[in-house]
């Protein structure tokens, strides 16, 4: 009997993997269909749900582990951006709970739909928080998070829950959120940095050393390894294992794009374009993660990783000093340009998609985050600034000798 029950548990356990089970409790299994009752069907259904949760703990480790340690290459500031993560996260994810079973439809759905939804608008959160960091007190942050997840919020409510009737619902291709988080964090970022630079800030060098850049390598390989969770954490099951091999050869794509282009470039490797650009493909493959074959994967990574490295080595210091800001992490390079390579990208990789959706979806958000940004920049610097940008001393205790 226990022989028995354990064999009919690994089998569901196996249907379930592969995405087998269909929505009216029947498994399919090479084009035969076997029926299952309701009892079965709801296992193979907590199965998916525990699956989601794994998936789910993966985006934790890239928020805090990942995000966190990204951030700490400024030499005098680790402390600081490893808290203010810790803080972020943890404001994001509640208020995002809140704020989508009381406005935005998100009763209907599981808790670990909502806490998956939730960890992706805390990424977004951070990507426009590494814009402006180390120019902010600890309290601004805050600030900042309370603002930015409503905005968040309604966004990804207007693109792919058809709010307002503005698109429609359904019809915009971004699966891993290439434009709906990682666009949106990047430019609501600018938007937040063209309202808070000072002169001041523009003048002082941001400080890095072997120490700050190892840490940020470590956060950048965290991010590398959990990536496909992140991308696959709502798609059906059945779609998991082609979109888990689809970022991990993006990421490889962009990773090599890299290290080639950096050193064309600039004539040896760049460390912070090995930390950043090389997860470009992760970013850029989101929008088609489910869709795209593995060579247009790879292709995708490949240019995402170019063009971001190209960002780095080029644009940033064009971009600053066209615009009169300082972006600290380069999300515009990470995560705004290859975003929109991801959205655009979905236009040519998937079939039968609305051109015209998928434009005006990334037209609405540009313009959503960008005006949002500034507006909360504008908001958070009547808070003050801070004395001693980079630097952990103004806030935290200092070791004694």
């Amino acid at each position: 009997m226990l022989r028995g029950i354990l064999l009919v548990t690994v089998l569901l356990t196996v249907l379930a993997c592969v995405g087998w089970a269909n929505t009216d409790g029947a498994v399919a299994t090479g084009g035969d269909v076997i029926t299952v009752d309701s009892g079965s069907g709801s296992l193979i259904s907590s199965i998916v749900e525990v699956q989601k949760y794994n998936r789910s703990i993966h985006i934790m480790a890239m928020l805090l582990a990942g995000f966190g340690f990204l951030m700490v290459f400024v030499r005098k500031y680790g402390r600081s951006a490893l808290t203010a993560t810790f803080l972020l996260v943890a404001v994001a994810l509640p208020m995002y709970m809140i704020l989508a079973n009381q406005f935005f439809g998100g009763g209907h759905k599981s808790d670990i739909d909502l806490l998956i939804l939730s960890e992706f608008a805390a990424a977004s959160l951070l990507i426009a928080a590494g814009a402006v960091l180390g120019r902010m007190k600890m309290m601004q942050y805050i600030v900042m998070a309370l603002l930015f997840i409503p905005a968040y919020a309604l966004n990804e409510w207007i693109i792919l829950d058809g709010g307002f009737g503005i698109l429609g619902n359904g019809g915009f291709v971004d699966t891993g959120g290439s434009i709906v988080i990682h666009a949106f964090g990047a430019l609501f970022g600018l938007g937040v940095a063209m309202s808070m630079t000072t002169p001041r800030e523009r003048e002082i060098e941001i400080e890095t050393d072997a120490t700050s850049d190892r840490f940020s390598m470590l956060g950048s390989i965290v991010l590398w390894i959990f990536w496909p969770s992140f991308c696959a954490a709502l798609v059906a099951p059945e779609m998991v294992p082609a979109t888990v091999v689809n970022v991990f050869l993006a990421l490889s794509g962009s990773t090599l794009a890299t290290y080639f282009l950096s050193v064309w470039l600039r004539g040896k490797i760049s460390i912070a374009d090995i930390a950043n650009a090389a997860l470009a493909g992760g970013v850029a493959i989101g929008s088609t993660c489910d869709f795209a074959t593995h060579p247009a994967a790879f292709l995708i990574g490949i240019l995402a990783g170019a063009l971001s490295t190209f960002g780095f080595a080029v644009i940033q210091s064009r971009l600053q000093n066209g615009l009169k800001l300082v972006d600290t992490c380069g999300v515009s390079n990470l995560h705004g340009l290859p975003g929109l390579l991801g959205g655009f990208a979905a236009l040519v990789v998937v079939k039968g998609i609305s051109g015209g959706t998928q434009l005006l979806g990334i037209g609405v958000t540009v313009v959503f985050a960008i005006v949002t940004g500034l507006v909360v920049g504008k908001i958070v610097s009547l808070l003050g600034h801070r004395s001693d940008p980079y630097c952990d001393a103004e806030e935290f205790i200092e070791d004694e000798d």
